[in-house]
């Protein structure tokens, strides 16, 4: 590879883009706000993975030894984000027959399996917030003097007590923290649970003591404890959805910059991390995005239909982080046919790479894969130089086959590895087996080519009464899809 541009990324926290410069020189510390495992993630939830996992990958591509924090979120969270409602986790136990323990296992099972399936690399820690209380206990009681002030629901933080509180959602200016409800007896409206005592008469499943009472930790407490002790303050990048911007974010930062003794959030490094990096939601008409909808989209629920996980990734890749992405079926049904025609055209690339400098005809299409990832992750643009790169002409398949490897290894779509038949996955509720579909097109195939047009109409029209789709003209060669 010729010499790498600097890398720039857009900062939420200063609402600019910046150059990379890590904290500790040849290093990448990012940590990652993990789920709430009390629920399947909703395919919306995954796009801040994929997002955190090219951000990943392109640190590592820059020459950068990275190391990647992902909380799992078992404790702590309530169901309106702010400091009203049940916690969600003890919520889902109280609907079911297992325990909240049990519950949490089984989901962060789930998460992580799908997290291998959209081929996310596994983070260098998962960091569950009940092995760390009494670290959240520790940091709490370090900053309850100067900050803090008890009512009877618990440890309250006092917002006023640091510069610039809300700067990340411009608060002020956007409304940014217009969702957080009223707690009686709050300084602040903003002021936000350090700890939330077990009110009295009721027990818990998750629930220890503290100064402040037997309860449990309010829900931002525990990133700010976990980064501190796993890539300690500040470290390189913090990343997130768009909605941890307004509430969950803001009041992360105030703990930090209250444990650290850190002044104005001008200097961006007082906030615990020089970055805060925030992906844009997924957008869904049908409003099957959200989990109280019963059956929302998960990922499970898109291979179910018949597509492949990756080529969700790719629907992902598709569109820059920082924009909504609207989901459709149309939509991936157009990123799975793209990543089918990228791993036909990889699969000629049979030749081992040959270690040395790509040829000169891919010099610049390197360079602009290069450009456009240095470019705030552009990977819209990154994939049109890597098709570029599959596309161009005369040039030896070792270099070629080199240069789309690298790529590869940023954007994660596991190009070497998949086959065209792996990407075809048979719907779950279709009633006709492949082999009969692919026996049937070779007959139509035959009868076309004896100018047999009645014989080909009637099996497409058999095909499709049986829910197959048959796409004629395909450049792919007699594709089919199952509706």
């Amino acid at each position: 590879m010729p010499d790498q541009l600097p890398l720039t990324l857009f900062n939420s926290l200063t609402r600019r883009l910046e150059t990379f410069a890590p904290v500790h020189a040849g290093e990448a510390r990012v940590y990652t706000c993990g789920p709430t495992v009390y629920n399947y993630p909703h395919i919306g939830n995954m796009r801040a993975y994929v997002f955190a996992d090219v951000l990943g990958r392109t640190l590592a591509w820059k020459g950068y030894a990275l190391r990647h924090v992902i909380n799992i979120t078992d404790v702590g969270h309530l169901t309106d984000d702010a400091d009203a409602g049940e916690d969600k986790l003890e919520k889902a136990a109280a609907k079911s027959d297992r325990s909240i323990w049990d519950i949490a296992r089984h989901y962060t099972e789930a998460f992580k399996a799908d997290v291998k399936a959209l081929n996310i690399r596994e983070p260098a820690e998962w960091s569950v917030a009940t092995d760390y209380i009494e670290p959240m206990i520790a940091f709490a009681r370090s900053i309850a003097d100067e900050h803090c002030y008890e009512l009877d629901s618990g440890l309250y933080f006092d917002v006023s007590t640091v510069a610039d509180y809300g700067r990340l959602a411009r608060a002020i200016t956007e409304d940014g923290e217009g969702r957080i409800d009223t707690v009686e007896g709050k300084r602040n409206p903003q002021d936000f649970a350090i700890w939330r005592r077990t009110p009295a008469g009721e027990t818990r499943q998750m629930e220890w003591d503290s100064p402040w009472g037997r309860g449990a930790p309010g829900w931002h407490l525990e990133c700010s404890v976990m980064g501190e002790k796993l890539l300690g303050f500040p470290f390189d990048i913090h990343t997130g959805g768009i909605d941890h911007r307004e509430i969950h974010h803001p009041n992360e930062i105030a703990q930090n910059q209250a444990f650290c003794g850190c002044g104005s959030l001008d200097d961006a490094s007082h906030s615990g991390a020089k970055l805060w990096m925030h992906n844009n939601f997924l957008v869904e008409r049908s409003g099957k995005m959200s989990k109280s909808s019963g059956e929302f989209l998960r990922l499970q629920l898109l291979v179910d239909r018949g597509y492949h996980p990756l080529a969700y990734r790719m629907m992902c890749l598709q569109a820059h982080y920082r924009s909504e992405l609207e989901f459709s079926w149309e939509g991936l049904g157009a990123a799975l046919t793209r990543l089918k025609r990228i791993v036909m055209m990889v699969a000629k690339l049979r030749d081992p790479p040959t270690g040395a400098a790509p040829e000169a005809k891919l010099a610049d299409i390197v360079s602009r894969f290069d450009a456009a990832m240095s470019d705030d992750l552009n990977t819209p643009q990154a994939l049109v130089a890597l098709e570029d790169a599959l596309s161009a002409k005369k040039v030896e398949d070792g270099a070629k086959r080199a240069v789309i490897e690298d790529m590869d290894r940023v954007l994660g779509l596991d190009l070497f590895a998949l086959e065209r038949s792996d990407l075809r996955i048979r719907p779950r509720d279709t009633q006709i087996a492949e082999e009969e579909i692919e026996a049937e097109l070779l007959r139509r195939k035959e009868a076309r080519l004896a100018k047999d047009f009645a014989t080909s109409d009637a099996i497409r029209a058999s095909l499709a009464a049986r829910g197959v789709e048959v796409m004629d003209g395909d450049p792919l060669g007699w594709e089919w899809t199952l509706q």
